[in-house]
């Protein structure tokens, strides 16, 4: 579980009753999908074949662009986690964090699920050393956070560390 029980206004857009501008949910979009695809080599490495995972990456970013709806990102990112399920360690984190990342055009709070399962994916991979993978894969993503939503997201990571397994440090 990734998302909050109460959902945060902060990631609720401002036509729907929260204070979320869509030029900063787009900017959520893109880094989720950024997260996602710096472990995507992790899944395809296993199934080459399978172009789920990178079709919810690119729905992510073609939802930002306005060349998809809102729906079909979300769909894209439903079978990312479909490519998911038969999979196990990094292959499987990393097609979680391609369809969270899928998702974030529906629900902007799946942005932190795109990063968490990017870490999970790193760590896992990592033979010794475990938790400086997973703190080095924090660091680059928080090195690609836009200005604009840097203090969002970290204050994001703090307050949901706990149900994203304390990737987060």
């Amino acid at each position: 579980m990734i998302l909050p029980k109460v959902r945060d206004p902060r990631f609720v857009t401002i036509r729907r009753g929260g204070t979320l501008t869509d030029s900063d949910h787009h900017l959520l979009a893109l880094w989720a999908a950024s997260c996602a695809e710096h472990v995507l080599h992790l899944f395809e490495s296993v199934q080459p074949q399978d172009p789920r995972p990178r079709e919810a990456i690119e729905g992510a970013r073609a939802w930002v662009r306005g060349e998809v709806t809102m729906m079909q990102a979300r769909a894209a990112g439903g079978h990312a986690m479909g490519a998911a399920r038969d999979l196990r360690g990094p292959a499987r984190h990393a097609a979680y964090a391609a369809g969270q990342a899928g998702a974030v055009a529906h629900v902007a709070a799946h942005e932190l699920g795109a990063a968490a399962y990017a870490i999970k994916a790193a760590r896992a991979v990592a033979t010794e050393e475990e938790e400086a993978a997973g703190r080095l894969e924090c660091q680059w993503q928080r090195d690609q956070l836009p200005v604009s939503i840097r203090e969002l997201v970290l204050d994001d990571q703090r307050l949901r560390n706990d149900i994203c397994w304390s990737v987060f440090g």
